[in-house]
């Protein structure tokens, strides 16, 4: 994988943006650092719309994983991980079981469970630029 990719959008270009991520070299467990509202849900759902997810996504912030499944059969998770209260309720629920699956993870607010993020992971950083764009960088 490249060390980076960058690119800046607006949230109307985001299934553009979803198809360039995924055209990318990646690794299944990717990370999502944003500030609240940026649109980490939104680039999660044209992600998982561009993996062939038929059954629309919702951010699962109540019950901290929401499972899906691609066309083809492939496995996708989507944590919010945002009322997580520690590593530990994060551990107790086999959050690990997940993250090495081997199945697609797409993670919100990672920072609550440092410990438990496998090694090999992509990161998506997006920021809010004044001008209302994001840009997004791929690591």
């Amino acid at each position: 994988m490249t060390d980076q990719f960058q690119i800046t959008f607006s949230l109307d270009e985001i299934k553009d943006v979803a198809r360039k991520i995924l055209s990318q070299p990646l690794k299944k467990v990717i990370t999502f650092h944003a500030e609240m509202g940026v649109g980490k849900t939104t680039l999660i759902k044209a992600l998982a719309e561009q993996l062939g997810v038929q059954d629309m996504t919702s951010s699962p912030t109540f019950s901290l994983v929401n499972e899906y499944e691609t066309a083809d059969g492939e496995i996708v998770y989507h944590f919010d991980l945002y009322r997580l209260n520690s590593e530990e309720e994060a551990y107790d629920m086999g959050i690990d079981e997940y993250f090495y699956s081997g199945n697609w993870c797409f993670i919100e607010w990672p920072e609550k469970t440092p410990n438990l993020i496998p090694l090999d992971h992509a990161a998506i950083h997006i920021k809010q630029l004044p001008n209302g764009n994001r840009i997004l960088t791929l690591k």
